[in-house]
């Protein structure tokens, strides 16, 4: 095992072992003990009490964070060309269709999020061997295969972040930058968690809300309260 650095033993110093902070506390401590010269990323890792293998407690969603995500997200369109000026004025990056698809298969795939229309997706659909195992698949479930092309990109630049548990039931996401507020982290935090309390699957039995940690990108983790992120 490496040496800690300096500022690493600093952080670890500051981080009691076993205490769950309340969300504000953690997202003040975070700032305290992030010392990288980069714009960080705040990350959340919530163990929840489900089973993803089953389908009745598969949990995925979509969530605006009030404050944004603090990164500049990419988005590609694919659609028809009665629809390309729609997506162009609400702000996509790339926005085309059989051009964009050749350059997928021949193994580009640059961007953060990809919004296309339902009458496209035959062509989309033979990308997703490739598109899949990124995370970028247009999925209707999160608002990326929809006629409100326009409405879609405009919510994906916002601040519009998807979601699923993955197979250990544990759900990750970025909430945000250092760079942000502890009461932005707060109140980002808190809309990532109300959603995922909406969304407890009814076959879910016990605790559902197991764990809590909040992070940056070079960080230890801190564990948070379930119940300080409750919202009313």
């Amino acid at each position: 095992m490496s040496k800690l650095t300096k500022n690493q033993k600093i952080a670890y110093a500051k981080v009691e072992p076993g205490k769950a902070y309340k969300l504000a506390e953690a997202a003040a401590l975070l700032k305290e003990i992030t010392f990288t010269k980069f714009d960080a990323s705040v990350d959340i890792d919530v163990r929840l009490g489900v089973d993803p293998r089953k389908a009745n407690q598969m949990v995925r969603g979509v969530v605006t964070l009030p404050h944004g995500t603090g990164k500049q997200v990419r988005v590609l369109v694919l659609c028809t060309p009665d629809k390309e000026t729609e997506a162009k004025e609400a702000g996509a990056d790339y926005v085309g269709l059989d051009e964009y698809i050749d350059k997928i298969k021949g193994g580009w795939t640059d961007v953060d999020v990809i919004i296309t229309s339902p009458n496209v997706m035959g062509k989309v659909g033979a990308l997703g061997r490739i598109l899949g195992p990124r995370g970028l698949m247009p999925n209707p479930k999160t608002g990326t295969v929809t006629m409100e092309i326009g409405k879609a990109v405009k919510e994906v630049k916002a601040g519009k972040i998807d979601f699923k548990v993955d197979k250990f039931g544990i759900v990750h996401t970025s909430v945000g930058k250092i760079s942000f507020t502890p009461e932005q982290i707060v109140d980002n935090a808190k809309e990532f968690m109300g959603m995922i309390l909406k969304l407890k699957p009814a076959a879910a039995k016990g605790s559902y809300v197991k764990s809590i940690y909040l992070s940056t990108t070079m960080s230890p983790g801190v564990q948070v309260d379930p119940k300080s992120v409750e919202t009313k």
